[in-house]
């Protein structure tokens, strides 16, 4: 196994192996993958190709030369642990186990050796930790909409009508509404004061009506209902993420 920052076939003809990916990563060679599976290091090579190949993966980026020794130019492939996974699916079990464990004991070695040991690597490590802990910061700052959708779900229980909704959201429910009617969530019909769930509102879980039976019609006969929109806990928490109250 290595850790290497070095390009792939840095010393190979460039007419046979073209310009290959840098590897800054931990990889496994198929010299080492043959002493351990006690295969011979052609077979492992061959079953490398043809790995490669059904994936369509340019063979060439995983080639690197070595010397053997008789002082000749040889081919080996230094796979990443993905790749050496996927090798490793056509052996047998017990030499599955006995390259995952080596990869388990390389690994762990690397995270020992991340420990800094000189005061430029120490102030090299906190200074990356420092722009991991603001890019965390960054994650925290940009899912508070959600978070704060969810408290305020914790406090309602099933669908809601619109002025309640406006209360959880923290705006003027004259608001709530306005907004609503200009993005189609409802409207009224011809004449009417009674706001109206859209269609597509309620097939997204959004809304739904509540339904109150009237009295029937006295001239016609035709018993009468009236539909009063609710706003769901999917259709509140939508809102708060969307933070539309910032735009009102």
């Amino acid at each position: 196994m290595h850790t290497t920052t070095t390009q792939g076939n840095s010393s190979a003809d460039p007419s046979v192996f073209p310009a290959q990916r840098n590897l800054t990563c931990q990889v496994m060679s198929s010299r080492e993958i043959s002493e351990l599976t006690g295969k011979r290091h052609p077979d492992v090579k061959r079953d490398v190709l043809s790995m490669l190949q059904e994936l369509k993966i340019d063979v060439s980026s995983f080639a690197h030369i070595y010397i053997d020794g008789q002082n000749r130019k040889q081919t080996e492939y230094l796979l990443d642990r993905e790749h050496t996974d996927c090798l490793l699916t056509g052996y047998s079990v017990p030499l599955r186990m006995t390259v995952i464990r080596r990869w388990r004991e390389l690994e762990d070695a690397s995270t020992v050796s991340a420990i800094p040991s000189t005061l430029p690597e120490a102030l090299r490590l906190a200074a990356d930790k420092a722009e991991e802990n603001l890019r965390l910061l960054g994650v925290i700052e940009l899912q508070a909409p959600k978070v704060a959708a969810i408290k305020r779900l914790a406090a309602a229980e099933g669908a809601i009508c619109i002025t309640d909704a406006a209360k959880q959201l923290g705006i003027p429910p004259s608001k709530l509404f306005d907004w609503m009617q200009a993005n189609r969530w409802i409207y009224r019909r011809g004449g009417s004061t009674r706001w109206i769930a859209m269609e597509p509102r309620i097939r997204s879980g959004y809304l739904k009506h509540k339904v109150t039976a009237l009295k029937t019609d006295t001239e016609t006969g035709i018993e009468r209902a009236a539909f009063q929109p609710l706003v769901t806990p999917k259709g509140l928490t939508f809102l708060a993420e969307k933070n539309i109250g910032a735009y009102l």
